[in-house]
């Protein structure tokens, strides 16, 4: 298809009907935003048009949209970039009645030896990408969860600083030559820490602030997970993060992470599709008649493919139908208990086969994690018709 830039004023008539979709790129900043415009010019030639720049406000976008309309008309189809703003302008133009799409900024092509990099231009390749049909839309949260996942990673920030404090209170003990024969941050370790007397005053105060600030992370994480806990009683996902419970390595909060993270899984067709997305299939490099299967790509949703890594691990064990699965698995229905329990057989047995094929441990636990999303994957769209409504 021929590309070329035309001015505002020589758009078709075809273009101004209904037929013929016209696709606004906007680059999206923090202050303002930049304009562009794919839409057939007389002879049917695809223009692209470069509709000048906004202040990033409500009232402005919505006066450059009125001059869109009538430039264009009102078969217009938004499209931008994800980044740092959010949702915010989506679901404006959405409440307003047009069609707007999200892209990840990675699905963008770049030429290569390319090395003029504008708003302009920026806006101009989503327009005219969008138009030839070649980007494909991001899934956007609602903003209720958009908010419990907000919350979720909180926590998982608060989990992470937690883990460094604790990095920094073992490094000044080892510079002081001050070991702990034993496992670290029991309550008996705890103990042992606030026992500890130091020939300077200085250092005294510096290991017992770095102890307070790590008491005070760690309420708060228990603060966060109660808060996380009363937003979960007022979501639809109570049944289907019930039943997500029965399988073995995922428990409450990693299937609330799940659920939050990726919202409905019915709208991936196939189990391999939802591998995909998630980064866990293998790369390949195929030409003629060879084939090469590299790492896995590591695309999509790198928290919950860290989740599912962790997971994986527990199949490293023969499975069993022991006291704490039942008790997990207690409000599941009965399809997920079966399902989890033919997960676990399936998986327990490839775990040790792998290894006994010399497979590296790294390699096996991603394999089976990749598995248990197909699991996962399976009960989520069993569950989830009947507590979430059809988009």
């Amino acid at each position: 298809m021929n590309v070329k830039t035309q001015s505002a004023t020589t758009v078709s008539e075809d273009a101004r009907g209904a037929s013929f979709p016209v696709h606004v790129g906007l680059d999206v900043h923090k202050e303002t935003i930049s304009i562009a415009v794919a839409a057939p010019a007389d002879g049917g030639v695809l223009g692209t048009t470069d509709f000048g720049k906004v202040a990033n406000t409500a009232a402005a976008m919505k006066r450059q949209v009125k001059r869109l309309v009538d430039t264009y008309g009102t078969n217009l189809h938004f499209i931008y970039e994800a980044g740092p703003c959010g949702y915010a302008l989506l679901r404006r133009l959405r409440e307003d009645g047009w069609s707007c799409e999200l892209v990840a900024p990675t699905a963008i092509p770049k030429k290569p030896g390319d090395r003029v990099k504008t708003d302009r231009r920026d806006a101009q390749a989503l327009a005219r990408l969008s138009a030839i049909g070649y980007l494909e839309p991001l899934w956007v949260p609602d903003p209720a969860q958009e908010a419990l996942r907000n919350l979720i990673r909180d926590r998982t920030d608060v989990k992470e600083t937690i883990r460094r404090q604790r990095q920094r209170v073992q490094h000044f003990l080892l510079r002081h030559e001050r070991r702990y024969q034993g496992t670290p941050w029991t309550a008996k370790h705890r103990a042992w820490l606030l026992d500890l007397a130091f020939g300077e005053s200085a250092d005294q105060i510096s290991l017992r602030t770095k102890l307070d600030l790590m008491g005070d992370l760690e309420r708060r994480l228990t603060e966060l997970e109660r808060d996380i806990e009363r937003e979960l009683q007022t979501r639809p996902w109570l049944p289907v993060v019930a039943s997500l419970r029965a399988l073995r390595g995922v428990d409450r909060l990693t299937a609330v992470t799940l659920l939050a993270e990726l919202g409905d899984l019915r709208r991936f067709p196939t189990a391999r599709q939802f591998m995909a997305y998630l980064g866990l299939t293998p790369s390949e490099h195929s030409s003629g008649g060879k084939r090469r299967l590299g790492a896995i790509t590591k695309t999509g949703n790198g928290t919950v493919r860290r989740l599912l890594i962790e997971s994986a691990w527990t199949y490293r064990f023969p499975a069993r139908d022991t006291h704490h699965l039942q008790r997990k698995a207690e409000d599941a229905s009965a399809y997920a208990k079966t399902r989890a329990w033919d997960a676990q057989k399936r998986l327990c047995q490839r775990y040790r086969t792998m290894q006994e094929q010399g497979k590296q441990v790294k390699t096996v636990v991603t394999a089976i994690a990749r598995e248990l999303a197909g699991y996962i994957w399976d009960i989520a769209c069993h569950e989830m018709p009947d507590v979430v409504e059809d988009d």
